[in-house]
């Protein structure tokens, strides 16, 4: 049966959502503090991916991969109700997920070196990729003369998949481990262990264009790529684990276009010591070309990247934001707030920290403030 006509749900009932918390995540102080909308029926453990429905869908819906082996669909109704619509599962971990561009498939990636198809019409799962060994990230490519799957992994490959064949269309070796990768035809960016970094052409087939000297010293967690104002991909944001952003321009006209920023961090109870967070999740708005970054200290911030400056900082949330997302028409700030082990299991408490996914409206927050001439 297809999911897109079902109103029942394969993990939980409907809810209704105006704004305030709900007993949802049914944990104590700030597990909400924005009061932003809540996802009803949130995964089981830890989200590492979300993302929305491209913008060929009518209805908008939400994926999610978790810790807890689990894909989870929900259609998002313009009045704030979240309907969970269904689910499949992973035998490991699933550490990524994307749309196919008419938003009839979900693929996912997971830590059982397995990357799958979800046929939302069908509501079938079929394995559509392997690896030797977990796969971090997957991404669909939309080409004029083909379309594939790209698949990067643990095993050090970056594989192309026609789903309809169990071989791949094409290997490509990496220095090292995929940590991080995003796609935006004609461009991918690959960031491996090592703090490397591969700029890919994808246009006839798959080739590297370029390896970049990393303007981060310390691990990549997370990569987004970013549009000039005619639409061509044109470069990157990185994130790292030592709270800093990377704005990265591939073809840079002038080396002082490219910088570093400082986020994520927040003074101890020493001033002169830092407390420095990890970056989990960068996304840029599909229409004011602005940027919103989500790290371990469990605060999201606005940025616009062309002015240099902040637009808006969160309140802080009671565990780490692992996710984030903006939906293809620019409404829509989804981010999922769960523990990330950054801190070792000593600091994990399963009955305070349950994860969530909150929705937050950005179209104004996210606009650049008028600048100064």
């Amino acid at each position: 049966m297809s999911i897109f006509g079902q109103t029942s749900t394969a993990f939980g009932g409907t809810s209704v959502f105006g704004g305030t918390s709900t007993p949802a995540a049914q944990t104590q102080g700030t597990h909400n503090p924005m009061k932003d909308i809540e996802v009803a029926s949130p995964p089981d453990d830890s989200v590492a991916a979300l993302a929305f429905s491209p913008a060929a869908t009518a209805t908008t819906f939400l994926v999610s991969g978790s810790w807890d082996n689990n894909v989870r669909c929900w259609q998002i109704e313009q009045n704030g109700q979240t309907i969970p619509k269904a689910e499949q599962k992973h035998t490991g971990p699933v550490l990524d997920v994307c749309w196919s561009d008419d938003g009839t498939k979900v693929f996912s990636a997971s830590c059982d070196k397995q990357a799958k198809c979800w046929d939302l019409n069908s509501n079938q799962c079929i394995q559509v990729a392997q690896h030797d060994a977990p796969i971090k990230t997957v991404h669909w490519v939309k080409a004029p003369n083909y379309t594939c799957l790209m698949t990067g992994s643990w095993d050090k490959t970056l594989k192309f998949w026609d789903t309809r064949s169990p071989n791949p269309m094409m290997t490509i070796q990496l220095p090292e481990r995929c940590y991080c990768a995003d796609v935006m035809y004609p461009m991918a960016v690959v960031g491996t262990a090592g703090r490397g970094i591969i700029v890919y052409q994808l246009d006839n087939q798959p080739k590297e264009y370029k390896k970049i000297e990393s303007p981060l010293k310390y691990q990549h967690r997370c990569v987004s790529i970013f549009k000039d104002k005619d639409a061509r991909p044109t470069g990157f944001a990185l994130g790292s684990i030592e709270g800093r952003v990377a704005i990265h321009y591939v073809n840079a006209t002038n080396p002082r276009d490219n910088f570093t920023f400082k986020c994520h961090r927040s003074n101890g109870s020493n001033n002169a010591v830092q407390d420095i967070y990890a970056v989990n999740g960068i996304a840029f708005h599909p229409v004011h070309g602005t940027l919103a970054t989500a790290g371990s200290d469990g605060k999201f911030s606005f940025w616009d990247k062309d002015a240099r400056t902040k637009l808006k900082t969160s309140e802080q949330l009671a565990q780490p934001i692992s996710a984030c997302t903006i939906d293809p028409r620019g409404n829509i700030f989804a981010y999922a707030a769960s523990y990330d082990w950054s801190k070792g299991h000593e600091y994990y408490n399963p009955q305070q920290q349950k994860p969530c996914i909150l929705l937050r409206s950005c179209a104004e927050e996210l606009k650049p403030r008028n600048r100064r001439t």
